[in-house]
C-alpha cells in the first residue's frame, strides 16, 4: 500500500494543488523508470488511465513495481536555491546522482 511510503504535509498540499488545475479523473503517478546516470530515475506525471495493478490513494498512483522500490520512503516537496521540487529518501538508494532523480539499489 501507499501507506508504506510517507507524505510530507508539503507533498501531499503540491500534489492536491497540481492536481486542482488538471482535468477531473486526473491522477499525480509516481513511478520509477529505469535511466538516468545511476540506472534508475523517479518520474513524476499525470496520468488519467489508471491500471488495474496499480495502487492508489487520494491523488496519488503508484505502479506495484515502482511501489516495491519505493516502499519505506519519504517524499517531500523542497524550495532550494535552483528551485522547487519532489524529493525521495529512499532507504534502499545505494548511490545517487547530483540531480537526486537517479539512483541505483
Amino acid at each position: 500500500m501507499i501507506s508504506e511510503i510517507i507524505f510530507t504535509d508539503k507533498a501531499i498540499k503540491q500534489v492536491n494543488q497540481l492536481v486542482s488545475t488538471k482535468e477531473p479523473g486526473t491522477y499525480f503517478r509516481i513511478s520509477v523508470l529505469g535511466g538516468g546516470c545511476s540506472g534508475f530515475k523517479y518520474d513524476f506525471s499525470f496520468d488519467k488511465n489508471i491500471d488495474q495493478e496499480d495502487v492508489k490513494i487520494n491523488n496519488i498512483v503508484i505502479d506495484k513495481v515502482s511501489l516495491d522500490i519505493l516502499k519505506g520512503s519519504e517524499i517531500d516537496f523542497v524550495s532550494e536555491l535552483m528551485g522547487t521540487s519532489f524529493k525521495i529518501f529512499n532507504p534502499k538508494t545505494k548511490s545517487s546522482c547530483g540531480c537526486g532523480i537517479s539512483f541505483s539499489i
